[in-house]
């Protein structure tokens, strides 16, 4: 499951106001200048948080969250830009910048500057 997949699977369940939240938190993510380690100990927090109304879904989702934050995050330094690119949904976005100063945002924000 890759980070798109993820969101919308999030997606399914944003009739609670705190999955919402979270789903808005996800989105943002790709415009943002926040780098994955952010993203992980934003979403962490969230989860321990949370007030979601369905114990089921918070189980669900977090599981889920915990999968792919093991396959993509904690596996990241290993990977090439490419399997970044995939892991976080981000080929487009990388493939329509238009200066390399833009490129260099979506490096750091993969953690592939460092």
């Amino acid at each position: 499951m890759n980070y798109d997949e993820f969101v919308n699977e999030v997606q399914k369940y944003d009739n609670d106001a705190d999955v919402a939240k979270l789903l808005g938190v996800l989105k943002d993510w790709k415009l943002n200048s926040e780098n994955v380690v952010k993203l992980k100990s934003t979403i962490e927090r969230f989860f321990g948080h949370s007030r979601i109304e369905s114990e089921e879904t918070h189980n669900h989702l977090y599981k889920l969250w915990s999968s792919f934050s093991t396959s993509a995050i904690g596996n990241i330094g290993g990977m090439t830009m490419n399997e970044r690119l995939f892991w976080f949904g981000l080929f487009e976005q990388f493939d329509s910048c238009k200066s390399e100063a833009k490129k260099q945002l979506i490096y750091s924000k993969l953690s592939a500057n460092t």
